[in-house]
């Protein structure tokens, strides 16, 4: 059975990658705790996505003329989207190659695997923000510096919202970023290796930059659709986990984050957040989503998402259930990992094969 069990999950990953998952997952996590986000740019998505943004951001901006007609743009998204995957297929091919030659490989695999990854920055700057509204029960506008990695982060205008909006906005973010930045990336490592997560990476990174949640009038599209295509089976393993998080959170519902896979009305589509901020909306019975500005000064008019006669009037105690959310579904993910390393067959018996970090 334990053979069985080991060859149907070496047909869809390999799990010697595991261990590194889980260390990169831990060095995020007290890194990302200690320093916040990275530094001068106030994100605290991934160091991966931060880079393309600042390599190809520009060159987007400048062919993504609102003016144009839609096929046009669509025609200069599908370049850059075909342009910059390509670029960190082969980015991520070479690195590959160099890891499986180099002097303490497990290190530099596990460093590596960090920069594509978030989780204690996004604890971070959630828990600014927590700790401000607090403190000030209120008056966000007075204190920027509370909800500017947020702003960043979701490249939303939060200096003309409301303290509701702000507080919602960093709740969509808990939930999305630890399918798109957590989540789906190491999934796709345990897969296909560094190639592929690089693909993934871009893909999530132009979507982030360019799609506007589903919403960008042509030019993100592609990005959107080929991202969406290699995200689907992680966004519903995200939101069990979400759902499941929701069981050790005081005032989740079980039950109502399960509903929140059934039908369509008052959902997230998978551009908004999909299955995980519809379960984290449903779980917490709180409205999410919702219109919001984007940082270029564009309406993003986004869905409201959550069961009817939720309250969309999100305070700190809110974003402090989310933030419950967050950690414990990072936990369970870290859970899941290991249980699939040890079903794997990488267990001798119950001696653990520590990696050699040399």
């Amino acid at each position: 059975m334990n053979e069985f069990i080991t060859q149907w999950h070496s047909l869809f990953f390999d799990a010697d990658r595991i261990p590194y998952a889980v260390a990169a997952i831990l060095v995020t996590i007290v890194i990302g705790m200690i320093t916040g986000p990275f530094i001068g740019t106030g994100n605290a998505n991934p160091f991966s996505w931060i880079t393309i943004d600042r390599v190809f951001g520009w060159l987007g901006d400048r062919l993504n003329k609102t003016h144009r007609p839609r096929a046009d743009l669509l025609f200069r998204g599908f370049l850059l989207t075909i342009i910059v995957t390509a670029i960190a297929f082969g980015a991520g091919r070479f690195w590959d190659g160099f890891i499986a030659t180099a002097e303490y490989q497990s290190i530099i695999e596990v460093l590596t695997l960090s920069l594509f990854i978030s989780s204690g920055t996004i604890w971070f700057a959630l828990l600014r923000l927590y700790f401000v509204m607090e403190q000030k029960d209120g008056g966000l506008k007075e204190n920027r510096g509370a909800y500017f990695a947020i702003s960043k982060s979701t490249r939303s205008n939060l200096s003309i919202a409301d303290d509701f909006a702000i507080t919602r906005t960093a709740m969509n973010f808990a939930a999305k970023s630890f399918d798109k930045t957590l989540v789906a990336p190491i999934l796709w490592y345990l897969i296909a290796g560094l190639p592929a997560l690089c693909i993934y990476t871009a893909l999530s990174a132009l979507s982030w930059r360019f799609g506007k949640q589903g919403l960008s009038k042509g030019f993100g599209e592609t990005a959107n659709a080929l991202e969406k295509l290699m995200g689907f089976v992680p966004d519903i393993i995200s939101g069990i986990l979400i759902i499941l998080a929701g069981l050790f959170t005081p005032t989740a519902k079980l039950h109502k984050g399960i509903l929140a896979f059934f039908g369509h009305k008052d959902r997230a589509g998978y551009e908004q957040g999909g299955a995980p901020l519809s379960a984290m909306a449903w779980s917490l019975s709180v409205s999410l989503g919702g219109p919001v500005q984007n940082i270029d000064g564009s309406a993003i008019k986004a869905p409201w998402v959550g069961p009817e006669g939720a309250t969309a009037k999100n305070d700190h105690k809110h974003l402090r259930r989310a933030i419950y959310v967050h950690v414990l579904a990072t936990i369970l993910f870290i859970v899941l990992l290991l249980s699939l390393y040890m079903w794997s067959g990488v267990l001798a018996g119950d001696e653990l094969e520590y990696i050699k970090l040399s």
